[in-house]
């Protein structure tokens, strides 16, 4: 009996110690690729780009504001860089950008002026539009000539300021004027947005069509005139990392922020519509 006990305790014991064993090994099969994976994720993580320095930003001149705000959130995000703005007529920054000025990103008011760029191979990745904008008639605060619709704007004693037609606000304007059957002679051609509303804010001129956004912008020194045309002549805004960009990796970083939700926000608050 004492044999036989022992042999059934023996056996038993093996039975168990082989239970054991396999467990331990199935643990060890399953912890090993978790352990491996996290390994993996701390390895990527380490290894991707950072940004850090000063990035340098070629941006249509109706993002001024917007821009800004966002490069002090981007800068405070990512302890360690500088974002400097060149502010300015999408053509006249693509011509730069061409002609070989140093720049890490840009950011246009229309593909034709992106367009400059990308067929002088001059972008790194491909544009991307990120908001989209309308346009409006600026007019002093009070609307004292009562002008309503772009034909107000024909009539010989109104004093008009356009962008010239090689920046992407003339280009809409005169898009938006011509599907109005609209024929005006502007007192002044500027080359950007911002000049022209300048006028208005100045009264030299009783009216310039802008962008809602810089209307909203100019703080009620204006008021802003909707006109139905306005729909036919909408501007998508394309923004790309520049080839041979001085700071890629920190180019990467500040589209991806102006693409992210906080970035959006951001420009939707000013008035830019999402694409």
């Amino acid at each position: 009996m004492t044999t036989t006990r022992s042999r059934t305790a023996a056996a038993t014991f093996a039975v168990l110690a082989l239970a054991v064993g396999l467990t331990a090994c199935s643990s060890s099969k399953s912890t090993t690729p978790a352990a491996s994976g996290a390994s993996g994720s701390a390895a990527a993580s380490a290894s991707a780009p950072k940004a850090t320095g000063t990035i340098t930003v070629f941006a249509a001149a109706s993002l001024t504001g917007t821009f800004n705000d966002l490069g002090k959130k981007f800068e405070a995000a990512n302890p360690g860089t500088t974002v400097k703005f060149n502010y300015g007529g999408s053509s006249a920054l693509a011509q730069s950008i061409v002609s070989g000025a140093p720049a890490d990103v840009f950011a246009a008011a229309s593909p034709a002026t992106m367009k400059t760029v990308t067929d002088a191979k001059d972008t790194a990745t491909d544009p991307k539009v990120f908001v989209r904008n309308t346009l409006e008639i600026a007019v002093p605060k009070g609307n004292p000539k009562n002008l309503t619709s772009l034909q107000a704007l024909a009539a010989p004693s109104v004093k008009v300021a356009l962008c010239a037609t090689q920046v992407p606000c003339g280009s809409a304007a005169q898009t938006a004027l011509t599907a109005a059957g609209v024929k005006l002679t502007p007192v002044t051609l500027e080359q950007d947005v911002k000049s022209a509303l300048t006028k208005v804010e100045l009264g030299e001129v009783d009216a310039s069509v802008v962008y809602q956004t810089d209307v909203q912008a100019a703080g009620g020194k204006v008021d802003g005139v909707n006109f139905p045309e306005a729909a036919k002549a909408i501007n998508d805004y394309p923004i790309a990392e520049v080839a041979k960009a001085p700071n890629a990796a920190g180019a990467a970083a500040f589209i991806a922020f102006v693409e992210s939700t906080e970035g959006m926000q951001v420009l939707t608050a000013a008035g830019f519509q999402a694409p």
